[in-house]
C-alpha cells in the first residue's frame, strides 16, 4: 500500500515536535513496507492539536492530532489495517474550528506545499495577479479601493487611497515594501502566511508594483523569524525560474523584482517610517511627518508600505472582484481578519473569519474560554498597545469603528486572554516598561514619559499616594498620547488608561481593619 501524509513545517508546530514525527513516520514506513510521501505544508491554524497528521483518502484528508514520536507505530498501523485511532479526528475540512471559518486569504495555508509553485497554481494561485497585467493601473486601483481592503497592520487606512498616491507621485524609481516586522505579543498570522502561503504574498506585492508602477520591492522579516526566511527565500526563486518575478512577468512589459532583509528585532522597526531607515541602513529611529512615505519613502522616493495580510489580501480581490471581497464584513471594515487567539485560552491558533463576530463570541465559544478553567477577566486585544477590555466589553463587534468607539484598536488582530488571577496593576507597569525598553529615544514624551510611567506605577504598587499617583498617571498618558512622534508611545496609553478605566479596585488599596471599623 502507499499513503500520502501531511505534516506542518510551519514553526509553531516545529516547536512541538513536527519534525520528529516526520522523520518518525518515514522510518516506521520503511520498516513496515509501506510507500510514503509526506507533505511538509503550512499549519491550520490549529495550534493546540500540533503536531497534526493528516492522510489522503478518496473522500478527503483525515486528521489526526496531536501526534506524538510515540504515537507513530500505532497511528500507521491503524492506517494500514484501516481500523480506528484514538488520535482521528475526522474529516479535516469538518472540524468545527475549520468549518466555521471563511478563509480567504488563509485558504491555502495548511493545505499546499509551500515550495511548490505547481501547487500554488493548482490551488487557485496567480489567477489574481493574471487579471492584473491586463487590466492595468487605474483599473486595479479601482478594484482594490471598491473592496474597501483597510491596513491589516494596526492601522487600518484604506489601502486604495495609499496605492493612489504613490501611483499619483511624479519619480523615476518607486519602491513596494511589505512590513513583516510582526512584534506584537499574541500574533502569528503573517509568519503563519509566510512559512505557509509564501507565493501569495509575492503575488500581492507583484500587484502592487505593477499599480504604483515600482520595478522592485523588499520584504522586511524580523530576525526571530528564521522559518520565514528561509520559505520566502526559496519562494522568491522558485517565482523567479517560473516568470513570476524579473522582467516582462508573464510575458507582459511589466517587471519586478524582491529581495528579503533581515532586521534585528526592535519592536520600533514596526513603524513604517523607522523600518525605512533600517532597510536604508541606520538605526530605526521614527521619522517626522510630513513627507509621506507615499511621497518621500525608501531612499526618498515613492513607497507602498503594507503590512503582510494586507499584501495577501489583494491577490483574491484580483482574482474573485471587489463585490466578493467587500460582501464580507461590516459598516467600513470589509472583508475578512486572520484573528490570533493566544494567551490563556483553550483553543489558541488562527481564525479567520468576517468583520462582525464579537469579542465574546471569540473568547468564550470559539476559543473554549481559559485553559486553566478558571473566569476570564480581561482580554487584551491589538498587541502590547492595546486596550484591556473586561468582560463588560464582551459584546463589541470586532470592527475598527466599534473598538475605536470604546478606546481600544484591532491592531494586527492579536487577542490575549487573562484570568481572574490577572493583576492589572502589573500589567499597567509591563506597557509602561515595554514603551521604555522599545523606544527609539527620537521623541521626549515616548522616551521619558515611559520611564517616568514605569516609577510612578511602581508606588503606586507599593500604596505610596495612590491618589495623586494615579492623576499623575492619567496625566502622563494623555501628554504621550498626544505629544509623541509615532504610534509606540502614542498607543501606550491604551493599556493603561484601560486598566485604569475598567479594573480600579486593582490600583486602589483595601482598607485595613481599622479603617473599616472605624
Amino acid at each position: 500500500m502507499s499513503l500520502r501524509l501531511f505534516v506542518s513545517r510551519d514553526a509553531g508546530a516545529i516547536a512541538v515536535g513536527a519534525d520528529e514525527v516526520a522523520l518518525a513516520l518515514e522510518q516506521a514506513a520503511a520498516g513496515r513496507g509501506i510507500a510514503v510521501e509526506i507533505a511538509r505544508t503550512g499549519s491550520r491554524g490549529m495550534y493546540w492539536l500540533e503536531p497534526l497528521v493528516e492522510v489522503a483518502t478518496p473522500q478527503g484528508r483525515i486528521a489526526f492530532g496531536p501526534v506524538t514520536e510515540a504515537d507513530v507505530p500505532s497511528l500507521l498501523d491503524a492506517l494500514a489495517n484501516n481500523t480506528p485511532h484514538l488520535l482521528r479526528l475526522g474529516a479535516t475540512d469538518q472540524l468545527p474550528w475549520l468549518k466555521r471559518q471563511t478563509r480567504l486569504t488563509f485558504a491555502r495555508c495548511g493545505v499546499i506545499d509551500p515550495r511548490s509553485l505547481d501547487d500554488y497554481r493548482a490551488h487557485g494561485g496567480y489567477k489574481g495577479l493574471e487579471r492584473a497585467l491586463p487590466l492595468g493601473s487605474d483599473a486595479i486601483l479601482n478594484e482594490v479601493t471598491a473592496s474597501g481592503l483597510r491596513g491589516r497592520g494596526g492601522a487600518g487606512f484604506p489601502t486604495g487611497i495609499k496605492w493612489k498616491t504613490v501611483t499619483q507621485a511624479k519619480a523615476d524609481r518607486k519602491f513596494i515594501v511589505c512590513n513583516a516586522d510582526e512584534g506584537d505579543s499574541g500574533t502569528f498570522a503573517d509568519r503563519m502566511i509566510m512559512e505557509g502561503d509564501p507565493f501569495l504574498v509575492i503575488e500581492g506585492m507583484t500587484i502592487a508594483g505593477i499599480t504604483v508602477g515600482a520595478t522592485k520591492g523588499y520584504i522586511y522579516i524580523r530576525s526571530e523569524y528564521p522559518h520565514a526566511v528561509e520559505a520566502m527565500n526559496a519562494a522568491i526563486q522558485t517565482a523567479k525560474r517560473g516568470g513570476y518575478l524579473g522582467d516582462k512577468i508573464g510575458g507582459s512589459i511589466h517587471s519586478f523584482d524582491l529581495e528579503v532583509r533581515v532586521g534585528a528585532g526592535a519592536y520600533v522597526c514596526g513603524e513604517e517610517t523607522s523600518l525605512l531607515e533600517s532597510l536604508e541602513g541606520r538605526r530605526g529611529i521614527v521619522r517626522a511627518k510630513p513627507p509621506l512615505p507615499a511621497h518621500h519613502g525608501l531612499f526618498g522616493k515613492p513607497t507602498v508600505i503594507n503590512n503582510v495580510l494586507s499584501f495577501a489580501a489583494v491577490p483574491f480581490i484580483l482574482a474573485e472582484g471587489a463585490n466578493a471581497y467587500a460582501d464580507f464584513g461590516m459598516g467600513r471594515s470589509r472583508g475578512t481578519m486572520p484573528i490570533q487567539l493566544a494567551g490563556n485560552i483553550r483553543y489558541g491558533g488562527l481564525y479567520e473569519t468576517a468583520f462582525g463576530v464579537t469579542l465574546g463570541e471569540l473568547v468564550d465559544d470559539i476559543g473554549g474560554g481559559t485553559f486553566t478553567g478558571r473566569p476570564v477577566r480581561a482580554v487584551q486585544v491589538g498587541g502590547p498597545l492595546g486596550a484591556y477590555f473586561p468582560r463588560a466589553l464582551f459584546d463589541t463587534p470586532f470592527d475598527y469603528e466599534a473598538f475605536a468607539a470604546r478606546d481600544g484598536l484591532i491592531g494586527h488582530g492579536g487577542i490575549v486572554v487573562f484570568d481572574d488571577s490577572v493583576d492589572m496593576r502589573r500589567q499597567a507597569r509591563f506597557a509602561m516598561e515595554f514603551c521604555a525598553v522599545e523606544s527609539c529615544g527620537k521623541c521626549t514624551p515616548c522616551r521619558i514619559g515611559s520611564t517616568r510611567g514605569v516609577e510612578t506605577i511602581e508606588k503606586i504598587i507599593n500604596g505610596e499616594r495612590v491618589s495623586e499617583n494615579l492623576a499623575l498617571v492619567e496625566d502622563l498618558c494623555n501628554t504621550m498620547k498626544f505629544g509623541s512622534l509615532c504610534a509606540l508611545g502614542g498607543f501606550t496609553p491604551y493599556p493603561v488608561l484601560s486598566a485604569l478605566k475598567h479594573f480600579r479596585e486593582d490600583f486602589i488599596p483595601a482598607p485595613t481593619t481599622l479603617q473599616a471599623a472605624e
